[in-house]
């Protein structure tokens, strides 16, 4: 389970329920049935949510979010009803804020890869596969796949990992017609954003996408996206000039983070057990200049 160095109370507003503090994103119920998302300033790295927020971080997410919900608007629905944060909101929730159709979620996280990195790398060393999947020989970290694939993993309690899965177990836990769906959408999604980031100089190396549908809809209904979407949380970007396959490359992430907690300025022995430590200033200050490049990349707005 995820270890909060120091967990925020949850805000209390009048005609909103709390029902989740999780590591970025609080989420609420609406006595009119709607779900409100609030994405925080919080960062996790190695299974903690670290005291030191990054600011601007949530609203980067929140219009990036929305701004790619709009690019994919025509290949498939979304949950966001509004971002107007509901009467009797604190000020800050102001651009953090996402009103939502509540739906039944489907138990996949839906996942595309264009790139081998990652767990798929890991994978794909040990087996030549990923998810099962069958690759060719001489992939290295980095290299882009002869076609984009789709590896689904299973939903993990809050806190554990997910777990990569075969198509076919995929099929077993939700039905033939659900995975077909689930399989077709995801990679119609990937290849719309990795054409619209590549375009901007960006790679889009993988991403993982979230689906539900209408309380009582079945198999044959429309899938809905949900959750974030394409953000530097739920996807590898690298830029194109910096690709060099080989070689772990420079995401747009928390990276920068994580590389720090686990170099000697930190002072921190991630095998203890203890919690981190605050982050440096300047850690925080390159962090949240890497996220709001990526928004100014992809959408041609500078964040600042």
């Amino acid at each position: 389970m995820p270890g909060f160095v120091d967990k925020p109370e949850p805000v209390r507003v009048p005609g909103l329920e709390h029902l989740h503090t999780g590591k970025v994103r609080d989420l609420y119920r609406a006595d009119s049935g709607e779900l409100v998302m609030v994405a925080s300033d919080r960062v996790s790295a190695y299974d903690w949510v670290l005291a030191t927020p990054i600011p601007d971080k949530g609203r980067i997410l929140t219009r990036m979010s929305m701004w790619w919900f709009d690019q994919l608007a025509d290949l498939t629905p979304h949950h966001v009803i509004s971002t107007d944060p509901p009467p009797g909101a604190p000020a800050d929730w102001a651009g953090r804020t996402m009103v939502c159709r509540p739906l039944s979620m489907l138990p996949v996280e839906a996942v595309a890869r264009g790139y081998l990195t990652g767990s798929g790398l890991e994978e794909y060393a040990r087996d030549r596969t990923v998810c099962g999947l069958a690759l060719p020989p001489g992939l290295v970290d980095g290299s882009e796949l002869p076609g984009p694939i789709f590896t689904p993993a299973t939903k993990a309690a809050v806190g554990d990992h997910d777990e990569n899965v075969s198509y076919e177990e995929v099929a077993r836990r939700v039905g033939a017609e659900t995975a077909t769906q689930l399989r077709q959408a995801t990679l119609a999604l990937y290849g719309r954003a990795r054409d619209i980031a590549r375009d901007r100089g960006i790679i889009l190396a993988d991403t993982k996408f979230e689906f539900g549908r209408a309380p009582g809809a079945g198999p044959g209904d429309p899938l809905v996206l949900a959750d974030e979407v394409l953000t530097p949380d739920s996807s590898r970007f690298w830029r194109r000039d910096e690709w060099n396959p080989g070689r772990p490359q420079k995401p747009y992430d928390k990276q920068i983070i994580r590389d720090w907690l686990t170099s000697p300025a930190a002072g921190w022995d991630r095998a203890a057990d203890t919690p981190p430590p605050a982050l440096a200033e300047e850690v925080v200050e390159r962090t949240r200049a890497r996220y709001a490049e990526a928004f100014r990349l992809l959408t041609g707005v500078s964040w600042d």
